[in-house]
């Protein structure tokens, strides 16, 4: 999971995971002033403490399929740990404040850049309602990538949002393998190269 500072990544891991998660959470002190920016808004402005690591969970999907989760700190000072937490991802998840769109910027770029796929959540603070549309512009979001309410304090909220995630690289991976089929040579493009190269014997 990925997102602006204070957008509710922990709490969504905390709230889903069917194991103690692992956080690694600091205290705030006056030494992150004119770093970790606080917006005045409700909740944000009391926050005490914030993720310098990331957060892990675990949920079990069925018998034998386990979803790992993992919060990436949201403070640009700790963005640096986002490419090494992308390396072998499946998908993630961009939690957003409606509140402040402008720090969801940075997460799906940087997924973008990685090419993974991604899902985006908005995480309920009781700010100003925006429509999809809105939210999708102001995000520049392409029609194919789903978007969800959601309240990452709620469990059943927050499995809802890993299912519409899980979903998603399904759909993607059934694309994906139906393009195959239709077109092998494209999982080999090598194998056309070699069968438009002339033999010897056509050669001579």
């Amino acid at each position: 999971m990925v997102g602006g500072f204070g957008a509710g990544k922990t709490t969504m891991v905390r709230s889903v995971s069917e194991i103690r998660p692992l956080n690694t959470e600091e205290t705030m002190t006056r030494a992150g002033e004119g770093i970790d920016e606080l917006a005045d808004l409700e909740g944000l402005s009391r926050k005490t403490s914030t993720t310098v690591a990331f957060d892990f969970g675990r949920i079990s999907l069925d018998a034998r399929s386990v979803l790992y989760l993992f919060g990436a700190p949201g403070q640009e000072r700790f963005w640096f740990l986002w490419d090494r937490l992308f390396s072998g991802t499946l998908g993630a998840v961009v939690l957003v404040d409606t509140r402040r769109l402008s720090d969801s910027w940075y997460a799906i770029d940087r997924l973008e850049h990685h090419n993974t796929p991604f899902i985006v959540a908005c995480n309920d603070f009781g700010g100003p309602l925006h429509t999809e549309e809105q939210i999708r512009e102001a995000l520049d979001l392409g029609p194919d990538v789903p978007m969800v309410e959601c309240d990452a304090r709620d469990r059943s909220s927050s499995k809802y949002v890993l299912i519409t995630l899980v979903e998603h690289l399904h759909a993607l991976s059934s694309q994906s393998m139906s393009a195959s089929a239709r077109n092998p040579s494209a999982q080999n493009p090598s194998a056309t190269s070699r069968a438009a190269e002339p033999t010897p014997e056509a050669a001579s």
